[in-house]
């Protein structure tokens, strides 16, 4: 694992040498949006920037990979990069055009470990305004080892960083969360036969915030 941290670090150091000096934290927006306008609506404009949000999603097809699309759709637009630490390996990109693939950094990990480390490397480089921390596939036993403080420490790290950091898991695990996006939604396979645009639509959700984020609780 020690090797695949370095080989990490190196690549972000060479995909992304000019980044960290082009970051203005006072020009960043106040939010990240995710592209799908009832969501980006009920958050007031998209994911807290500089806060760490959680997407939970306890069931399959219930519109997590249609969101990361989505995110990189809006990644594209605005010429940046996203990180995606995969969790259990399982992503897949096949249906993504190669345009979006190229704004995208896909780390793939074998546990939650792995994952973990990996997240706290690329959080720490400063360099990517968005990291997606994708746990849904791994099995409940890993995510239970998860300290608290990893959590509240990274809080405390993308603050400082103004960094958006979303983290997809199947159960509420995240402590201290910014907000809390459980998705609802419930595809059957004739729904994939539709264009991303009608999907993306059908996208339903319940949003619970922090109390002290001062944003409001809602759902679609």
């Amino acid at each position: 694992m020690q090797r695949n941290i370095v080989q990490l670090r190196q690549l972000l150091a060479e995909r992304f040498p000019h980044l960290r000096l082009s970051l203005d934290p006072h020009s960043q927006l106040a939010v990240c949006p995710s592209g799908l306008p009832h969501l980006d609506l009920a958050l007031r404009g998209g994911f807290a920037s500089s806060a760490l949000t959680e997407i939970v999603a306890d069931q399959p097809a219930a519109g997590s990979s249609l969101l990361v699309i989505s995110l990189l759709r809006q990644a594209a637009l605005n010429h940046q990069f996203v990180a995606l630490i995969d969790g259990m390996d399982s992503f897949d990109p096949c249906p993504i055009p190669p345009a979006l693939l190229s704004h995208l950094l896909w780390v793939r990990c074998r546990n939650a470990e792995e994952a973990l480390k990996a997240a706290d490397l690329i959080l720490r480089d400063r360099n990517l305004p968005l990291a997606i921390l994708d746990l849904q596939m791994n099995p409940l036993a890993q995510l239970r080892k998860i300290p608290a403080t990893v959590w509240y420490r990274w809080q405390r790290l993308v603050e400082h960083n103004n960094t958006t950091l979303l983290v997809l898991s199947p159960k509420p695990i995240v402590a201290g969360a910014h907000a809390k996006v459980f998705l609802k939604t419930r595809f059957d396979l004739d729904a994939f036969q539709k264009d991303f645009a009608a999907l993306a639509d059908a996208i339903s959700f319940e949003i619970v915030e922090r109390p002290d984020a001062e944003r409001i609780r809602a759902s679609a």
